[in-house]
């Protein structure tokens, strides 16, 4: 696997354009890792497991599974990081309003955000992203939490949802 990306070390002038080649280089090798592994939960498990171990702002990464005993909740799928919330309803905390409206929420301060679930105290920031299948159906959601705050920009959005569509469509 990869040596971890570390953006402290990095000067200011070339953290965007590396961190997006960063990105870039991981969904080649995500896609490498996945070529013929038709299985969900082992997609997604790897797909936290790698972007986990290749940014230091991440701080929690994971899934949030569509249930389909219950289609307006979601419930922990795979994950990297320290105890996560269970469930999460359709349009409650960040996770919820991804869900709900189908779209990416990139949060710079979820102390600010209405109705955030504080799963664990040391996040400071966020970014969700839907993941849908083939046929336009949402499967879950994608959640990065930060320790740090703002630590998510366009970057980061653009190079999580590519690999998720590249991952689960």
């Amino acid at each position: 696997m990869a040596e971890a990306f570390n953006d402290k070390t990095l000067a200011p002038g070339f953290l965007n354009q590396d961190k997006a080649a960063r990105y870039a280089e991981l969904a080649d090798e995500i896609a490498s890792v996945l070529d013929g592994e038709p299985n969900l939960t082992a997609r997604m498990a790897t797909v936290a497991s790698m972007l986990a171990s290749s940014f230091d702002h991440y701080f929690w990464t994971g899934f949030y599974v569509v249930d389909p005993d219950k289609p307006r909740e979601l419930v922990v799928g795979p994950y990297q990081g320290s105890l996560g919330c269970l469930r999460i309803a359709f349009g409650r905390g960040v996770c919820g309003a991804a869900a709900e409206t189908g779209q990416t929420q990139r949060v710079a301060d979820v102390h600010a955000f209405p109705g955030h679930i504080a799963c664990d105290s040391r996040s400071e920031s966020e970014i969700v992203v839907p993941v849908f299948d083939a046929t336009g159906a949402l499967l879950a959601v994608f959640d990065v939490d930060s320790d740090r705050p703002a630590a998510f920009d366009a970057i980061d959005q653009d190079g999580i949802e590519r690999i998720l569509r590249a991952t689960f469509l």
